[in-house]
Formats: structure tokens, sequence, C-alpha cells
């Protein structure tokens, strides 16, 4: 399904453009370019398929429990369609009440609904059909996920009386209308957009108004993630949202015309995927410094949604390589137009030497302490506390299966000896090659130079250790300093631990970054002093 977008222009030929489900677009502008008059514009024509959460509405609730019928909510939801096409819904709501009442009631809609699909199945004896239905999480249940992800810790849940209630931290529940300004915009943003209809046109309006971006970022990515059977169009003054949603389009205002009082015409341009935004509209829209964190990897790699979780108040862009990454974090540290942005970027440890790992900390590029990312996910402590967390649910035995663990993955690593020895010694001799690569000097004496490099001691020492390794059962060593990714381990690892797969693991992992202190503080040594300079820069 596609939407037609027409934009008047306040010069030249109209822009025409299409969204289509699955797309995200940003609208990105100034204070005073007509960011909402142009919301409005796109929302008008298919007011009968889409739904608009602005930032200047009612973000408070006037009850917590479900108090309309059916009918009411029905012939609510009608008149607000027709009234958000009115030009005075930009600035005036009429039905503010009536929004947050329909959102409670989905809420409580959703859950009993998905409480008598399954109550059916099982009546009717057909155990596998309510498995199946008791996997398809209702929206409270997705809500608390993006909360916690989004960085606010309180849990949605409904009480024995049909009220929507918040918890934090296991505490006593008390009524959603009790909660801050920002923790209900986001759980006004959330609930409208995961009970929407499949195929609806979203449109957001400036939603870091009553959020911080640490919040909205990723509460907007998750609900791109989750609704990608919708389309989104997001309006904001912050740059860093299109950033950091790079498979999204991004619709540049630098002003508007007027007819009367009406918004007539839009200096507006569509920018290609990878356009740099003019100077002058960053200052405009930023006025400040903005740090940026460069990693590698791409964005379904298993990179991005640690370093975001470790590092949340801080834009995360993914680059294919480690060259990419220190080229880039150099590029702009060196560009005096771009002095407003601190950039920072990550690689693996790859065993580097210490002067490569002091080089790249000179640029701003920090190596890891273990040999790459998965050294993160399966090191044993982490899988020790997902281990213990699992069980908790499984009823087996954490000490048990991570013994299994730990026993198939040196298995595992015992068996690709040889290839993980010439592997490690790779990169060792490559540099001491370059080493010995002539200088100018050299080449203007004109005399023979030779290079000789003993492979075989190299393989030798490096499968010697890794030997000791195995012999000794440490498994901490092994995966930190080996590219056991590149052997059956991992996936041996995670099997043994319970799981179906690496992903569902590895998911595990994330889940557990996101309310375990001990996890992340874990985590965050790995990686030096970047957190303290990020915070200092």
């Amino acid at each position: 399904m596609t939407f037609d977008l027409a934009i008047p222009r306040s010069a030249g030929e109209p822009l025409n453009l299409t969204v289509s489900v699955g797309e995200n677009l940003f609208i990105l502008g100034a204070n005073g370019t007509g960011k909402s008059s142009l919301m409005q514009q796109l929302y008008t024509p298919h007011h009968a398929n889409a739904r608009r959460i602005s930032a200047h509405r009612q973000n408070w609730f006037s009850s917590n429990a479900m108090d309309l019928s059916p009918k009411q909510k029905q012939d609510y939801e009608s008149n607000m369609r027709s009234g958000d096409t009115n030009l005075q819904s930009r600035w005036k709501d009429d039905f503010a009440k009536q929004r947050t009442s329909i959102a409670i009631y989905d809420l409580i809609d959703a859950e009993n609904v998905r409480a008598r699909s399954i109550a059916g199945a099982v009546d009717g004896n057909n155990i596998e059909l309510a498995k199946t239905l008791s996997k398809q999480h209702a929206p409270i249940k997705l809500i608390n996920e993006l909360l916690r992800l989004s960085n606010i810790p309180i849990e949605i849940s409904v009480s024995e009386n049909d009220e929507v209630v918040a918890s934090k931290c296991g505490g006593t529940p008390y009524s959603v209308a009790e909660l801050s300004d920002g923790e209900r915009n986001a759980l006004l943003i959330a609930a409208n957009v995961l009970t929407l209809k499949s195929g609806t046109l979203v449109l957001i309006d400036e939603p870091e108004r009553h959020l911080h971006r640490s919040i909205i970022s990723p509460l907007l990515t998750l609900l791109f993630s989750i609704r990608h059977d919708c389309a989104f169009i997001v309006s904001t003054h912050d740059v860093m949202l299109p950033l950091d949603n790079p498979g999204a389009r991004t619709l540049l205002i630098r002003g508007c015309t007027y007819a009367h009082s009406s918004v007539s015409g839009w200096d507006v341009d569509l920018l290609p995927l990878e356009t740099e935004i003019d100077d002058d509209l960053k200052k405009d829209i930023l006025g400040g410094r903005r740090k940026l964190l460069f990693i590698e990897g791409t964005e379904r790699s298993l990179d991005k949604p640690l370093y975001s979780l470790v590092f949340p108040n801080v834009s995360v862009v993914a680059k294919s390589n480690c060259r990419d990454v220190e080229h880039v974090v150099s590029s702009i540290r060196d560009a005096d137009k771009l002095h407003w942005l601190r950039a920072f970027g990550i690689v693996d440890n790859d065993r580097r030497t210490e002067a490569d790992i002091n080089r790249l900390k000179e640029k701003g590029v920090y190596a890891l302490s273990v040999f790459s990312v998965e050294s993160i996910y399966y090191h044993p402590y982490v899988q020790d506390l997902v281990a213990q967390r699992y069980a908790v649910v499984t009823g087996d035995d954490a000490s048990t299966c991570l013994a299994n663990a730990k026993t198939a993955a040196i298995a595992a690593v015992q068996a690709n000896v040889q290839r993980l020895s010439e592997r490690t010694a790779e990169k060792a001799l490559r540099e001491e090659i370059f080493r010995h690569l002539p200088r100018r000097e050299q080449i203007a004496d004109g005399n023979p130079i030779s290079v000789s490099i003993d492979v075989v001691s190299a393989v030798t020492a490096e499968r010697e250790r890794l030997q000791d390794a195995l012999d000794a059962g440490n498994l901490a060593e092994i995966i930190s300093q080996y590219p056991v990714r590149e052997t059956p381990a991992l996936d041996k690892i995670a099997k043994e631990l319970g799981f179906q797969n690496r992903k569902k693991y590895e998911g595990a992992v994330q889940k557990l970054l996101m309310d375990n202190n001990d996890a992340l503080t874990f985590v965050k040594s790995l990686f030096g002093t970047l957190e303290s300079d990020i915070e200092a820069a």
C-alpha cells in the first residue's frame, strides 16, 4: 500500500512523492518553517486511513479505566478523523480527553481479546492453538519492552478492575494518570501506534517536545521495526533522529509562504539518502554540539543494538569496517565546519598491538579490550548472568547448563585449533612485514632489501598458547582472544544454555543489559575510558 503526497512549493512545481507501508519519512526544519501545517496538509487526503499524533495535544489521562462504550468509541474516532482535517487542528484539539480515553480502551480491549482467544482455544481442547496465541504479544507486553529499551524504568499492566496501572522496579502499582509528562507521552505514542490497523499512515508531530532524545530515538526506531506494516511520517527539530534511522528519507523544510493566515507553499526538498544537510540549517536546528559513535558492522549486525544499550545518549552509526570508522571519525574531527559535532569510534580488537591501539585512541577511535563484539555477548560472565535468569523460567540448573556449554565450546574450538592459530598469527605476520617496508632513504641507497619472516614459529606459538588455554579450560581467554565466531562454539553455547539458536541467546543478552546494572557495568568496562571521554566531550 502506498500514500501519494503532494506538497505545494513556494516557488516552482509541487513536490510529489509516495510513502509506502514499511517506509519512514522525517520532516526536518527549524521553528517557524511550517512543519505542523505541512503535517496537517499531508494528513487530510488520507484521513480515513491515517492517524495523527501531535505533541501539542493533551498528554494526561482523565481516567485509567475503560470509560467508553464501543459505540461511543466508534463515534469519537469518526469525529476525530473529520476534525483533524480542519486547519485549526494544527494548534487546537477538541478531542483531547477522548483521545486518551480511546488509548486506554484500546489497551484494555487488546488484553481482553487476547485472553478470550486463548481461553477459547483451551476450552476447545486446541492446546497447540492456545500455545500459538500465547506467543502473540498483546500491546501492553510490547509497550513494556519498548519502555525498557527506551530507558524508561516503568512497567504497565491491567489490574483486576480493568484499570491500566504502572509500577517501578516491581513496586506498588499506581494509576498511569500519575506518570510524568515524558512517561505518559511515551505511553500514548506507543499505545496509539501498537493498536493501529495494518496499513495505516502514522503522522507524529514533534515527538521530542515532551521526550528527551535518549528516549524518543530508540522508541521511534523500535516502533518502526514492530509496525513495519504501517507507514510513518515524523516532523522534528532534531536532526539526529533521521541519522539514527539511516533507512528513512528526509524532507528538509527551510521556510514557507502564506496566503492570508494559511500556509500556501513550502521551501522544501527531499534529501537523497546520505546527503549532508547544509550548515545554516544545522546551526538553526542544533545550536550546540552533538555526539556520534561510529562502529563496525551494519544496521542489522550484533554491534549496533549492544552499543546503543551501553551508550544510550549518543547517536550510534554503523560503518562497514574498521577503516571506514577511522576515516569518518578523523574526517569529522578535522573538519572545522562540523565543530558542533563530537565523533568517537569503536573497532574490534582483532589482537591489535598496543601501539596501534594507542594510535587509534589519539584519533578518537577505541579498540575493544576483547577480540570482537561476539567476545562480549559470549563472555563467560555474561553467560552466567543469562543462564541464571533463564533458569528461573525453565527450572533448569544454571550451573549444569554452564558446565555443558563450556565443555561443548571447548570441544568445538579444539577441532579448529590449527585454523584459529593461523588466523590469529596472520595479523602479527602482516604487521611484521609492514615494519620491514623500505623507507625512502633505503630506497635511495639502492641496496637489496631482504625480509625473512618465520611463519612456522609464529603459528606454533599461537597454537601452543591456544592449546594451553584449552587444556586449562580457560574459556574466558579463548573467547576474549580468538575469533571463535569462525567455529561452531557459539552455536554450541547457545544450545546448551537452552536457547533455540544464537539469535535467541543474543536477544537475551540485550534484554539483560536493559535491566541488570552488573551486566551493564561489566560490558562498559570492556571499552576502557570511552564512557568517561564521551561524557567529558
